[in-house]
């Protein structure tokens, strides 16, 4: 597979990618804990491999002082001990069953469990998270949008 960028989205469709960024503005004015945003952001863009995603949300993360080990191990956040919080690992369960869909639907029991964590305004402030990054992500490993530290090195793979 090659790494080369598909189509410019930005420069193609500025109306599009401008009310989805209306989009994502709207979900992130709503009240949730940035680390949980973060977390959920790269948590999905693991599941979606979707490196612009990874790259900008990463970065992000260490700027806002997320440590290194917690990032290492958030795709086996479920075997990492007590290395993510309750409240963190329902809302990262969440982001998993909104992000695979495996049966088509999210499960009771995950979404209840976050309901126990998350006021409702809350809890729609994390579903809108979840599903404005999914979105961002499909956008990108479709238009296979390089991750902006390679897209400003003039590379294209590593």
């Amino acid at each position: 597979m090659t790494t080369t960028p598909r189509m410019d989205i930005w420069h193609t469709a500025p109306r599009l990618m401008k009310g989805m960024y209306a989009f994502q503005q709207a979900a992130s004015a709503e009240e949730l804990d940035p680390v949980i945003g973060e977390l959920v952001k790269i948590r999905a863009s693991q599941i979606n491999r979707c490196a612009y995603c990874l790259d900008m949300h990463l970065a992000e993360a260490r700027e806002q002082g997320e440590s290194q080990l917690r990032l290492d191990l958030l795709a086996a956040w479920e075997e990492s001990g007590g290395l993510f919080t309750e409240r963190e690992q329902a809302a990262l369960a969440l982001t998993e069953a909104v992000t695979e869909l495996t049966d088509g639907f999210v499960p009771d029991a995950v979404y209840a469990r976050a309901a126990a964590h998350f006021e409702e305004a809350e809890l729609a402030a994390l579903i809108g998270q979840i599903v404005a990054i999914n979105a961002w992500n499909r956008f990108n490993v479709t238009v296979r949008g390089l991750p902006q530290r390679l897209h400003d090195s003039g590379r294209t793979a590593v």
